[in-house]
């Protein structure tokens, strides 16, 4: 997946890049609305800083959503930061964000918009891979004939896995997207890699096979396909 930061300021650019990347995106940055209009359409998602230097974000924002259903985090900020964020709403902005923010609370933004974003998308239902079946509706999962008793957790670390059964996702991008206190941001047990671990072999233990959790190396988990095996390079 491809994320687009509309940001004028270098350092902060690269600031939110280096962490947006490191959630499993690919990144790119362009530094005025002229340019964002015209790559902001093969992109998943748009980080949009609504003071620019040559055209207003909000008009930026406008634009964009007239164009299509690509998820806009707006990022607003000196004296009129309120009333810009209301604006950048009012121009079609999924969120909108105060400066200064927090990366793990912009983590946590993504997580959410994107979430709505693939509900928009008609997200399947159920996912089957094999014998593997993850039921989103009756939040349950099965081999088989038989329902694997999993917690919260251990359903949505799977269910994530599932929904794009394909790719690889980071480390930190599940500890954000499963790990999330009733406000929205990360909760205190995603700060420690040590729950993910434990979640993920408690799931294998359950599933009964470590083949449908693999481990990445260097990069994070992917579903597997039930074969013998939990790593790849």
């Amino acid at each position: 997946m491809l994320a687009l930061a509309v940001e004028p300021d270098a350092i902060q650019a690269e600031r939110l890049l280096g962490y947006v990347g490191g959630l499993g995106y690919q990144v790119r940055a362009v530094a005025t609305g002229k340019d964002a209009l015209h790559a902001f359409e093969d992109c998943d998602l748009v980080l949009l800083s609504l003071d620019l230097p040559d055209i207003d974000g909000h008009e930026v924002c406008r634009d964009i959503r007239k164009a299509g259903d690509t998820p806009v985090i707006a990022f607003a900020g000196g004296n009129g930061a309120e009333g810009d964020r209301v604006l950048g709403l009012q121009a079609g902005a999924d969120d909108c964000m105060a400066r200064p923010y927090g990366l793990r609370e912009v983590a946590a933004r993504i997580d959410a918009v994107m979430r709505r974003a693939r509900r928009t998308a008609a997200e399947p239902e159920v996912v089957t891979r094999g014998e593997l079946r993850v039921d989103a509706v009756r939040h349950e999962v099965g081999i088989g004939d038989r329902v694997i008793p999993l917690t919260r957790k251990e359903f949505e670390l799977i269910r994530v896995l599932a929904s794009e059964p394909d790719r690889v996702f980071s480390r930190q991008e599940l500890m954000a997207r499963i790990w999330q206190d009733d406000g929205g941001a990360p909760s205190r047990a995603a700060r420690s890699s040590r729950t993910l671990d434990t979640h993920v072999g408690t799931v294998r233990h359950k599933i009964g096979s470590g083949g449908w959790i693999v481990t990445v190396r260097g990069v994070g988990f992917r579903l597997g396909d039930g074969r013998t095996g939990t790593r790849s390079r």
